[in-house]
């Protein structure tokens, strides 16, 4: 079960890949559960992206298109 600040965080980075404010234990929790991914990391930035699975949750409740 995703708490109310990870379904948050997946609502933010649906939206916009700025992910600066958000918490690394929400973006930690969402990468576990396989709702979200880090590619092409670099020490100065992070690239989040939403999974298919991620995108499935959040349409299911209809916080993302």
């Amino acid at each position: 079960m995703l708490s109310p600040h990870e379904i948050a965080a997946l609502m933010v980075l649906c939206e916009s890949e700025a992910h600066r404010e958000l918490d690394p234990a929400d973006i930690g929790a969402l990468i576990e559960r396989q709702l979200v991914r880090l590619e092409a990391a670099t020490q100065e930035y992070r690239h989040i992206r939403v999974t298919n699975e991620g995108r499935r949750l959040l349409t299911a409740i209809g916080k993302c298109h």
